[in-house]
């Protein structure tokens, strides 16, 4: 029998969000593994992380199981292509503000290793709430989504739900992740 793994993203894509419906749809004897991933030290939670060499080289050092450290070197290789989408340079030329803090890094890896211990065959999700406005990071005031956001809600032709509510619904992290799982939109 097919398993699969619904999340409801019409009202906040964001990814603590999409980490709550992951940890609540994960089998309770094996959340704590979810845990130890996220609270794992040898990423330092206020760390920097400029590149996606420096990341990858972060998440190497993780006790995720090997499969969860792929998955999230997978989700940052989207990300960085967004980046270098929208500052028009190479991936390697990357530079990460926001998504390179060390704890973002923990819960991206968090994130795969729910993924991994629910192991569901497919996953499906609403349209993807981005919400409106604006929202301030290292590059200044700019329009929800950010351009990264954006880049890969597009690349991906990730549908969106309306109407958009006020406020950052979905993140450059959340795209990446919903871009790297999700199969099929309802």
């Amino acid at each position: 029998m097919e398993s699969t793994l619904y999340l409801d993203l019409s009202t906040d894509a964001t990814r603590k969000s999409i980490f709550g419906q992951l940890v609540a749809a994960t089998p309770e004897q094996r959340r704590g593994n979810i845990g130890v991933v996220v609270g794992d030290e040898s990423i330092p939670a206020k760390a920097q992380l400029h590149d996606l060499a420096d990341v990858e080289r972060a998440i190497g050092t993780s006790v995720a199981s090997d499969w969860t450290k792929e998955e999230a070197k997978q989700v940052y290789r989207i990300l960085a292509h967004a980046e270098a989408q929208v500052h028009g340079c190479d991936v390697e030329q990357t530079h990460f503000h926001e998504v390179g803090l060390g704890m973002t890094v923990r819960e991206i890896l968090g994130v795969c290793c729910a993924i991994e211990q629910i192991n569901p065959d497919k996953v499906i999700a609403s349209k993807v709430q981005v919400g409106s406005g604006k929202i301030e990071c290292a590059h200044g005031v700019l329009d929800i989504p950010a351009p990264a956001t954006a880049a890969i809600l597009e690349r991906y032709h990730i549908p969106l739900a309306e109407p958009r509510l006020e406020g950052e619904l979905c993140t450059p992290t959340s795209a990446a992740f919903i871009a790297r799982y999700v199969e099929e939109y309802q």
